[in-house]
């Protein structure tokens, strides 16, 4: 997957309305249940689409690690929930928010960022703020 980088744009948090919206690939690049990654200004965003068309926007850094490796996850389901699994230690981390979903000893207070994403006619976009 080429890489889209523009240094003055950062990624807007989901859940905000962007100021802005980066086309970052064409949808068709990205696998369903597969991720890929995209430096959006400085910040790693892992990208994600579902089998049923949904599209979801991460940090790439594995907060229990650092390494740069949360687009390589197992993507699956926890209870209706679609999630990550990070490759090295696999936590689990919710799609939708970024939220850790291990037990308490296990990260619970642990989030990787989630960012505004859409799917746009053909073009996956990153909100920017």
């Amino acid at each position: 997957m080429t890489t889209t980088t523009t240094t003055a744009a950062v990624p807007a948090p989901a859940g905000t309305e962007p100021t802005g919206w980066l086309t970052v690939c064409p949808l068709d690049r990205l696998q369903p249940g597969r991720g890929a990654a995209a430096l959006v200004g400085d910040t790693q965003v892992a990208l994600f689409r579902l089998a049923d068309g949904s599209v979801y926007a991460l940090g790439n850094i594995d907060p229990f690690t650092g390494a740069a490796v949360v687009s390589r996850g197992i993507v699956g389901d926890r209870g209706g929930e679609p999630t990550v699994a990070s490759p090295l230690y696999k936590q689990v981390f919710a799609l939708r928010d970024g939220r850790c979903l291990a037990g308490a000893d296990d990260g619970d207070a642990v989030s990787l960022p989630a960012f505004a994403v859409r799917s746009m006619g053909d073009a996956l976009q990153v909100g920017l703020r």
